[in-house]
């Protein structure tokens, strides 16, 4: 990699280039952005995971254009037309986008117009037109009329004159380069219903004709246009005045005005209406899908982060319900380490027998294994088994409702048979509910995560995009809470640092060979673990109650050495280090420093010895719906209810307030003040006070706000008498901002999140 390349990341992220040369070594050597992040923090002056993932991408942007360099390079020069002025400019082109517009002169293509007039010898009679000097135009014209060439007249002549011309203009890169910045300043995106299927398209409605600026289109409206168009029900056009281009193309070749110059004008004209015009908008439609692929990856990866980071229950003895009406409630038992002890089914909603029966099961199950807690999932029946089990009013057990998103798909995966063989999908799904109380993270790891609801259009972005962005967000969460060695499973084992999927099953094999790991420098012990992955993984490796201290801890073995010489100079042991503040405070980090360690690891370790592998995730807070608020029938408006955010768009937040259907709280509505990002305000997980604004019982719909009132603002009667009353200002406001009223469009209910995504985006435009 060039200097240049480096210099150019450098500027592009404020950094310097001895920071971005120091990543990218160890980027090319192996390690991974968590290991860096975490223990090479004086390498790369403290760069930390989001920088540094920053450094990969754009260096592999500009070797991704390096490869299309030379390989348009090599089709120039295969053509005999490479010249060194030529080559001069693909070497320097900066981005791709211009790279392209200079190769397609000499892009190999199919037979067009301009090729086929070029067959017939008018290359010269175009050169001519395009000089627009003061001559005889029908005399030149006649020069090229020949019949066994198929140029039957003057016309003819001129036309294929024009063809190519055409064709020079659009291929033009100046051109281009104008055309495209024009059209994404100035461009609109034009959508309209297709005819006949409006009633098909009504979740679409907003679409049925609607322009809106491309360069201010947010993400959610243009995946959903896109999605309208992809289903058929929904003309999605691109479009900009023609005024607007025009005169700029007009200034770069209209040089003259006399009949030469007409004929040139004629094949601008023809230029942009029939290829510049077309590609650009190919162009800028991927342009601007680009752009909203990255920003619904960007909302879909911060909520997936938000909830593998969700806070644990912990290692608890619980009892899961996966709940269900006709066919009962599946039942399991799981020890503290989530084993599986016992499963049976109860049927509480089946008439009274039911009800004392379930009541029966669940008391002998508690009473028997000592159960602490209880998770209940909130699909179908969720709410109606909640009540039914907290009116048991079981003492000291906590009964927590657990989102069972995707428990479906794990219960039917391979790695759900591999652990239960033995067991249908309904007892691994109650497994699932369970673990996920225990530790989200832990379970969620053997999700895809695009199934476990949390996204925006997830189905609809950069497949490829998409999964290195969650490859990313998982790898990421899992390093930062760190891993149990002797109990984690192979699934999560194989997003460590250093480690992956084939290493993860050989720990786990060696595992059951020899038992528990009793120190990390075992782990050298693994067939086919190396000193490479070695060091990349055994920082985010724990193991209780080993026999060296640090092992529970996220110091690095390669700076055990420096912990041990710190306390020999106390003369005290590693764990009086560990216990007593007062004896850590006696130690004076810079007299530990060297070439390799500096301040930031030391500063690193010195918070470890305090709290040796620390849970970086928030303590477990308990929470419960209203009671007597299940169905949506129940809701009124200017209800107050606690609430569950369960996922996060750009438009808002949709909240779980316990009626088996998600009320959203748009963006306007998320506090008293103005709201850009709503992750500013909430995260996945969070619990929430909301008041119900609306209700549409037959469509299914949920308004919500999470506004607090002002006690200083006058009485809505006051505002009423004035014609300024609250919703009326709130309606202001939501017009302002380009939003609709949530609810007010026939649409049917939903079951794809996506589907239901487009609906509210094309509401709140």
């Amino acid at each position: 990699m060039s200097t240049s390349h480096e210099f150019i990341v450098s500027q592009e992220l404020a950094l310097s280039e001895k920071q971005v040369n120091s990543t990218l070594a160890l980027l090319d050597e192996g390690a991974t952005i968590p290991f860096i992040a975490r223990y090479r923090k004086e390498v790369t002056g403290s760069l930390d995971e989001v920088q540094i993932a920053a450094i990969r991408d754009h260096i592999q942007q500009l070797r991704d254009l390096d490869k299309r360099k030379e390989a348009v390079l090599k089709s120039i020069s295969d053509q005999g037309k490479l010249t060194p002025a030529l080559e001069e400019q693909v070497k320097t082109a900066e981005t791709m986008a211009i790279l392209e517009d200079i190769y397609l002169p000499y892009k190999p293509k199919r037979r067009t117009r301009a090729s086929m007039a070029r067959e017939k010898g008018l290359q010269p009679l175009a050169d001519i037109l395009l000089a627009q000097d003061k001559i005889d135009l029908d005399e030149a014209a006649a020069d090229y009329i020949d019949a066994e060439k198929g140029v039957n007249n003057l016309e003819e002549a001129l036309a294929g004159a024009r063809d190519i011309l055409a064709e020079q203009i659009a291929e033009d890169a100046e051109v281009r380069s104008h055309a495209r910045k024009i059209l994404m300043e100035k461009g609109k995106f034009v959508s309209r219903v297709v005819p006949g299927k409006e009633e098909a398209a009504l979740k679409y409605k907003d679409y049925f004709e609607w322009s809106e600026s491309l360069k201010d289109a947010p993400s959610h409206r243009v995946l959903a246009m896109r999605r309208g168009e992809k289903e058929e029900l929904l003309y999605l056009d691109v479009d900009v005045e023609e005024d607007q281009v025009l005169p700029g193309i007009e200034k770069q070749y209209i040089k003259a005005k006399n009949s030469s110059s007409e004929q040139v004008e004629l094949a601008l004209l023809d230029s942009y209406k029939r290829l510049l015009k077309p590609s650009m908008e190919t162009e800028v439609r991927v342009l601007t899908r680009q752009r909203a692929d990255e920003e619904a990856i960007k909302v879909f990866a911060d909520n997936v982060r938000q909830l593998l980071l969700a806070a644990p229950l912990g290692q608890k003895r619980l009892l899961a319900i996966d709940p269900g009406f006709r066919t009962g409630c599946k039942t399991v038992v799981l020890d503290a380490q989530g084993n599986l002890l016992e499963n049976t089914a109860i049927f509480p909603h089946n008439g009274a027998g039911g009800m004392a029966e379930a009541e029966k099961t669940i008391k002998h199950l508690v009473t028997k294994y000592d159960v602490e807690a209880i998770a209940i999932g909130n699909g179908t029946a969720g709410r109606e088994t909640e009540d039914f089990v907290r009116k048991l009013q079981l003492s000291n057990v906590t009964v927590v409702m657990v989102n069972e998103s995707g428990a479906s798909i794990y219960s039917a995966s391979e790695t759900a048979r591999e652990e239960f063989p033995d067991y249908d999908v309904t007892v691994r799904g109650a497994v699932s509910i369970g673990r996920r109380l225990m530790d989200p993270l832990a379970e969620l790891v053997k999700i895809d995560p695009k199934s476990i609801g949390v996204g925006q259009y997830q189905h609809d972005v950069d497949q490829g995009k998409l999964q290195n962005a969650l490859d990313d967000t998982v790898i990421s969460c899992v390093n930062a809470v760190g891993v149990e060695l002797n109990t984690a499973s192979k699934q999560i084992l194989a997003y460590i640092s250093g480690l992956g999927p084939a290493l993860a099953q050989q720990i786990v094999n060696y595992r059951k060979e020899n038992g528990p790991f009793k120190s990390r420098r075992e782990l050298k012990k693994v067939p086919r673990l190396g000193d490479k992955a070695f060091e990349q993984a055994a920082g985010f490796l724990r193991i209780r109650n080993a026999a060296h201290p640090l092992d529970a801890s996220a110091v690095h073995p390669e700076r055990y050495a420096l912990v041990e010489q710190m306390a020999k100079d106390l003369k005290v042991s590693i764990e009086d280090l560990m216990k007593d503040d007062s004896l850590r405070k006696q130690v004076n980090l810079r007299n530990y420093t060297s070439e390799e360690v500096g301040l930031p690891t030391l500063n690193d370790i010195m918070a470890e010895l305090a709290k040796p592998g620390l849970d970086p995730r928030e303590k477990f807070e308990s929470f419960s719906f209203t009671e007597g608020v299940n169905k949506i029938s129940d809701l009124k408006v200017g209800m107050k209810l606690p609430g569950i955010v369960t996922n996060i768009t750009n438009f808002g937040a949709f909240v779980d307030i316990g009626v088996h259907q998600d009320g959203l709280v748009h963006l306007s509505q998320l506090a008293n003040h103005y709201v850009s990002d709503p992750h500013e305000v909430v995260k996945v997980q969070q619990q929430v006070m909301v008041q119900v604004t609306e209700v549409d019982e037959r469509r299914n719909r949920i308004s919500l706000s999470m506004k607090t009132e002002d006690k200083g603002q006058r009485k809505r009667s006051d505002y009423r008498e004035t014609g300024k009353s609250d919703q009326g200002k709130r309606d202001q406001g939501n017009r302002s901002h380009g939003k609709g009223n949530h609810g007010r469009r026939e649409v049917e209910p939903e079951t794809d999140m996506a589907s239901k995504l487009a609906a509210l985006a094309s509401k709140f435009k």
